[in-house]
């Protein structure tokens, strides 16, 4: 049998703010979650778009065979089509300038793996009992400590660690990190905003996923854990199991946080 993922989302608007403005996506084939830029002009439309973007590529590969796919290929155009999107409804909507939002996407072919990654949102990867963090955050404290200027013990706590370099933005062209990772079967992946990691260290997102077995209960414990931690942000997180018998989910897809609100009110 070939691998597929057996996935789980969750979004909550956190405690402390009035709107959600992450959303996020599972299939199947795909994995995705944005964060729209807090403090911007209406986020949750910059990220339901980017969510929207890979979903109908997504929904395009619908009896598809993968092997003849160029995932990152087919993530750099979800994420070009997401960039030109947030001008067009900036150039509609004076109001919406400097919309914008982080977006990391997993395209899943069996063990073959495309990522697709911008923004502080992550991607994490639990093999063999070692937690990875596979995406590697565009903020501005990251480029301090790949400087060597900061460590990352002085970051935890640096007043700029929210500060972004590279987003899916308005008025400019996608630049995403774009990579593949090789998979196994019991791999179990993390897609999360950083309403999850601004509170929740490694160790802790660790005990998570190697401790409880459903990927549902997973979710609903890290949301559970982030909002105990005070909630600070909006919590979004996908967990998917890398299986080859069992259920796995739904290839139609699922839409979560502000982009499955703003789809029952279009």
């Amino acid at each position: 049998m070939t691998p597929t993922v057996r996935s789980a989302a969750g979004s909550d608007i956190g405690r402390r703010r009035a709107v959600n403005q992450d959303s996020a996506y599972t299939s199947s084939r795909l994995l995705a979650v944005a964060d729209g830029m807090g403090g911007h002009a209406h986020g949750e439309i910059a990220s339901a778009v980017a969510i929207n973007a890979v979903a109908e590529v997504d929904a395009s590969l619908e009896g598809v065979d993968l092997h003849d796919v160029d995932l990152l290929g087919a993530l750099g155009t979800a994420m070009d089509t997401a960039a030109r999107r947030l001008t067009d409804v900036a150039d509609s909507d004076p109001a919406l300038r400097g919309t914008g939002t982080t977006l990391v996407a997993l395209l899943v072919d069996g063990t073959r793996i495309g990522v697709g990654h911008i923004g502080d949102s992550r991607a994490y990867l639990l093999r063999d009992g070692e937690l990875q963090q596979i995406t590697h955050d565009h903020t501005l404290v990251q480029s301090l400590i790949d400087e060597g200027r900061l460590t990352p013990d002085e970051a935890v706590g640096h007043p700029r660690r929210s500060v972004l370099v590279r987003t899916l933005q308005e008025g400019s062209p996608a630049e995403p990190d774009l990579f593949s990772v090789e998979g196994r079967v019991g791999d179990r992946f993390l897609v999360c905003s950083d309403g999850v990691t601004v509170v929740l260290d490694d160790d802790e997102i660790h005990e998570v996923l190697a401790d409880v077995v459903e990927p549902a209960d997973a979710v609903d414990r890290l949301i559970a854990l982030a909002n105990e931690g005070g909630g600070p942000d909006n919590i979004t997180c996908v967990v998917a199991d890398v299986v080859v018998d069992g259920v796995a989910s739904d290839a139609g897809g699922f839409l979560f946080g502000a982009a499955a609100e703003a789809s029952t009110t279009s």
